[in-house]
């Protein structure tokens, strides 16, 4: 395993589980894991945290982290994220705390498969391809809709993801309030197929 990110990953999730913290691999891991390929410097995750568990997750991650329990207490009082760092390899994973039914729903539709090109065997709980594409919908309209990278990658999962639920994903997108963004993404990714038709 030479990916220090992957690694880094790869020794963070075990301790979630084993303290019964549900979780999923999001934003642009998520997104290369079905298909758009973009380098990234680091990981972000949902996870179902309350507060009360900040020192135990403190204490279970151990000398390998850093990992402040007042810091991650005060984020998850207040439902906004905070980082971990992985010391040996200096990578840096976020943690975005479920407050939503969006991110409730997310967590329920994980898949198990792998997120680094070239290592098939070491498998996470990504978000599906349809949570991911709302989830960039609803950054990227947050983010003021000036991303370039997010919609590269909204884009890119419509182009490559043939199968979507769309039942599902029109649904969430009225519901998230993104379905112009989706509309926008559907027509350009139509647009760009037929010029290369």
């Amino acid at each position: 395993m030479t990916d220090p990110l992957a690694l880094a990953l790869s020794q963070l999730t075990p301790v979630l589980e084993a303290l019964g913290i549900r979780y999923a691999v999001v934003g642009s891991l998520a997104s290369s894991a079905h298909g758009v390929y973009r380098a990234t410097a680091d990981g972000d995750l949902l996870a179902v945290l309350a507060p009360g568990q900040a020192v135990r997750l403190a204490k279970a991650l151990g000398r390998s982290w850093y990992a402040d329990a007042e810091m991650i207490e005060h984020a998850l009082c207040n439902r906004r994220s905070f980082n971990l760092i992985h010391i040996p390899t200096a990578q840096k994973i976020d943690i975005f705390p479920a407050t939503s039914d969006f991110h409730a729903t997310q967590i329920e539709r994980v898949n198990l498969i792998p997120v680094f090109p070239g290592d098939q065997q070491m498998l996470f709980r990504v978000s599906s391809p349809e949570d991911v594409l709302l989830a960039k919908l609803q950054w990227f309209r947050e983010g003021g809709g000036v991303s370039d990278k997010q919609w590269s990658d909204i884009t890119g999962l419509l182009a490559t993801n043939q199968d979507l639920d769309f039942d599902y994903i029109n649904s969430w997108a009225a519901r998230l309030r993104v379905e112009d963004l989706l509309d926008r993404a559907l027509a350009e990714v139509a647009s760009d197929s037929s010029d290369a038709g």
